[in-house]
């Protein structure tokens, strides 16, 4: 790619902050990301509903869900997200607090009795979700002491010119925004009130802008400073498309059992546009102008493939009291591909192979009722694909945790359900080099929904 050359040749050359703007693995991760949305319940049960269904969400995970319901319904859920970072950048500390709030599902249940024998009940289904709020901000200060280029300000026309070689500060803050979301349409229906089949068609939508700003402080040996701010701004837009299929089998009144499969989502048109602007001052008494570099301004236009999803359900209900379920998902990081023969691709690709790796979650979730009142809990658990991430440690240090809990109150024709859900884990971000930005990721998320009998 042409931006990615032009990039290296300006930041080698002036600036060293190389590996500030997201690489193609960065991206496909981004791509992959599945949060855990859903209805208030869904979420309050930590997202179990593989074997449950009955709920708008289940049929995200398991299409065959649907068809548990015995009552048509429609569903809208508000959601916030407050991320609190906790940043190390080469010995100093840093927080920073962001907060999201979105319309974070929206969909429907139809359900139908049949007059056969063999088939007791048909559904209809349409989900809107988000996959992924991409909204975060962390800012890092501190000196690197690196210094793998000699640093000259651009105006300088001497020679020899002045060499700025002494690290003093380096200040980075990254931003990102936008989101990834999903729209379902599925089928489902149940035999002789035992086996639950389903499938869905899925379109998928990703909206992501990421902009990055450092600025370096440098000095001659007479005490001058130089200062060089660098902006990245990336934008990615792209649409895909995923098939699911999943059953359900009911052993007994107590036991059940879930298996669904959702395919690779494939993205035939991602575009990429990329800005990069480089911007060099001087202080005290060289006399340099502040000086603009020549920006760079490039597009791309790719195709991706995610790995598949394998999810295999499981729950036992306590009669009208109360139920415990749980979710194992199985997802190979390795099978990420771009469909393309550029050379910046083709790396990527065997960056999938080599560097990361199958990754295994689980979700176990909780209900219990009281007349028309529900108390629910969840625990949430996924590995981290990235086996670099840990800088050669124990990549467990940077799994997903976290728990849920929520209430629900059943009026008759109307439902309202509250969830807080938390999530903690650790990334590592690259600057000069890999993995020097360490963050702490503390995630909470309250979602209210309002369900209506139809």
């Amino acid at each position: 790619m042409k931006r990615l050359l032009a990039l290296g040749v300006l930041l080698g050359a002036s600036l060293n902050s190389f590996s500030q703007s997201l690489n193609y693995n960065d991206l496909g991760l981004l791509f992959s990301q599945d949060d855990n949305y859903g209805t208030a319940r869904f979420e309050a049960m930590s997202g179990a509903f593989g074997a449950l269904g009955g709920d708008v969400s289940a049929f995200g995970i398991n299409p065959a869900g649907s068809a548990v319901a015995t009552s048509s319904s429609a569903s809208v859920t508000l959601s916030n997200k407050n991320t609190d970072y906790a940043s190390l950048y080469y010995g100093s500390s840093s927080n920073s607090v962001n907060d999201s709030f979105n319309l974070s599902q929206a969909g429907a249940i139809l359900t139908f009795e049949t007059n056969s024998n063999d088939w007791d009940r048909v559904a209809f289904t349409a989900n809107y979700r988000i996959k992924s709020d991409y909204s975060s901000f962390y800012r890092v200060r501190g000196n690197s002491q690196i210094l793998p280029y000699n640093q000259e300000h651009l105006d300088d026309t001497g020679n020899p010119k002045v060499q700025f070689n002494g690290s003093i500060e380096q200040d980075f803050s990254a931003e990102k925004r936008g989101q990834s979301s999903v729209m379902n349409f599925g089928f489902s229906a149940v035999h002789q009130s035992k086996l639950f089949i389903g499938g869905s068609l899925n379109f998928h939508d990703i909206d992501f802008n990421r902009i990055s700003r450092l600025r370096e402080l440098n000095d001659d040996v007479n005490g001058n400073v130089l200062v060089a701010d660098n902006l990245i701004d990336t934008y990615v837009q792209g649409n895909g498309f995923s098939l699911s299929l999943g059953f359900i089998y009911k052993f007994n009144q107590n036991v059940r059992l879930g298996l669904a499969y959702e395919t690779p989502t494939w993205y035939n048109e991602i575009t990429e546009d990329f800005f990069d602007d480089l911007t060099h001052g001087a202080v005290d008494n060289l006399g340099f102008d502040k000086v603009t570099a020549i920006p760079i301004e490039e597009g791309a236009i790719y195709r991706f493939r995610t790995n598949s999803r394998i999810t295999a359900s499981g729950a036992y209900i306590f009669g009208k009291q109360g139920l415990i379920s749980f979710d194992y998902t199985y997802k190979d990081y390795q099978n990420l591909k771009y469909r393309e023969n550029d050379s910046s691709f083709i790396d990527a690709n065997q960056n999938f192979a080599t560097d990361y790796r199958a990754t295994h979650s689980l979700n176990i979730g909780t209900e219990w009722r009281f007349d028309r009142l529900s108390l629910r809990g969840g625990y949430h658990y996924s590995k981290n694909p990235n086996l670099l991430a840990a800088l050669g440690g124990s990549v467990n240090d940077d799994n997903v945790r976290g728990f849920s809990a929520g209430l629900g109150y059943n009026f008759g024709n109307m439902k309202i359900d509250l969830s807080y859900s938390k999530f903690e884990n650790r990334e590592f971000e690259t600057l000069y080099n890999l993995g020097d930005i360490m963050l702490d990721n503390d995630t909470s998320r309250v979602s209210g929904t309002l369900t209506i009998n139809l």
